[in-house]
């Protein structure tokens, strides 16, 4: 991608993520934005976090504001739209402009489902040595699972999709909160026809959960290709600023 002048006087952008113990996927969330920050030199891009990971979106906006700042765009690097989206973030943000009068946030809509953030997944199979023509391969889009039906489901229409399209045996495994997980979508693969297997990860970055996936696939078929998570790649980069474009024209507007 090309890099974009971006004046001077638009607000920052804050990108949160979810935040985790394991501190690759902080550093892998610092290396995107980087990315990003490669493509709009203009752009005050900040990192934040909703939990776990050093800073926390509340200090990052309470840092803005301290500097002068009174309009901010945040970019949730979310890529469902479930509790982290529709509860935690919005308190979060309320519990700051409560105390920071005249401060505007704005929030855009999550990275989310995405053709873009599909594509990447499907690179990031191949680059794991997946062969996506072979007829017998069966693969696990691997995905956080959510108490919300509406996520899970969202997963779910991305493998349908990749069978429709691409004609791909494929079905979604959820770490935790909904079914099928990892040992359950292996037989449903394996039911279906798969010899076999592969994990895509619909994860941004290493962790705890897409560490425990690899190994639940791994005890069931030690030969499984596990893909790595969709990382700093410049689409996925590009993306977020375009979640900013967006949110950034309704301040000014």
């Amino acid at each position: 991608m090309t890099p974009r002048q971006t004046p001077s006087l638009t607000p920052p952008l804050v990108a949160v993520a979810h935040g985790s113990r394991d501190p690759r996927s902080a550093a892998t969330i610092r290396a995107l934005l980087d990315v990003s920050r490669g493509l709009a030199p203009g752009l005050d891009i900040r990192e934040s976090f909703l939990d776990l990971s050093e800073p926390l979106l509340t200090d990052a906006l309470r840092g803005l504001y301290a500097e002068g700042h009174r309009e901010v765009v945040v970019v949730p690097l979310l890529l469902g739209v479930a509790y982290h989206a529709r509860v935690d973030l919005p308190a979060l943000v309320a519990e700051v402009t409560a105390d920071c009068p005249g401060l505007d946030v704005r929030v855009s809509g999550v990275l989310g489902i995405d053709p873009l953030i599909e594509t990447v997944a499907l690179d990031r199979l191949t680059e794991a040595g997946a062969d996506l023509a072979d007829p017998g391969l069966g693969v696990l889009l691997a995905g956080v699972g959510s108490s919300n039906v509406a996520a899970n489901d969202a997963v779910a229409g991305i493998t349908t999709r990749w069978h429709l399209r691409r004609g791909l045996l494929a079905t979604p495994a959820f770490a935790s909160a909904a079914q099928p997980d990892v040992p359950a979508a292996i037989a449903r693969l394996r039911l279906n026809g798969a010899r076999r297997l592969a994990v895509a990860g619909w994860f941004l970055a290493p962790g705890l959960l897409p560490d425990r996936i690899a190994r639940l696939a791994r005890e069931a078929d030690p030969s499984v290709i596990v893909a790595g998570p969709l990382g700093p790649d410049p689409r996925i980069a590009g993306l977020v600023l375009e979640r900013y474009d967006v949110a950034a024209a309704r301040l000014a507007a």
